[in-house]
């Protein structure tokens, strides 16, 4: 979609901090981060959002797992300790989502109130 944010950055028309790119999404590091960690994973193809995306189960898989590979790179992975993630998705205006483009954010590196707000 040639007016779409995340479209360009995947294009490689807008330059971004790019952690991880595999045949299936671009992820890359959130310009106002709300963690230590936020990087951005972003489908290759273009769909609006999750509930869209969720019409290709193999392609939700894919965007979770690359999520989970992004937090492992990242150093947020653990077994049994202290240390952990958060994965965030936004569907709509209503849920905060400002980027059409469906995307995972990874936030880790901090400690996270429970429950969330």
């Amino acid at each position: 979609m040639s007016d779409c944010l995340f479209c360009a950055i995947v294009a490689g028309d807008i330059p971004a901090d790019i952690v991880r790119r595999t045949d299936h999404t671009v992820a890359f590091r959130d310009i106002d981060p709300q963690a230590p960690t936020h990087v951005l994973v972003v489908p290759i193809e273009h769909a609006p959002d999750l509930a869209a995306t969720s019409a290709d189960l193999t392609a939700t898989g894919q965007l979770m797992a690359d999520a989970v590979a992004v937090a492992e790179q990242e150093g947020l992975a653990t077994e049994g300790g202290d240390r952990g993630y958060r994965l965030v998705l936004n569907t709509g205006i209503g849920a905060g989502q400002s980027v059409f483009h469906t995307h995972v954010h990874v936030l880790g590196g901090r400690q996270f109130a429970w429950p969330p707000g």
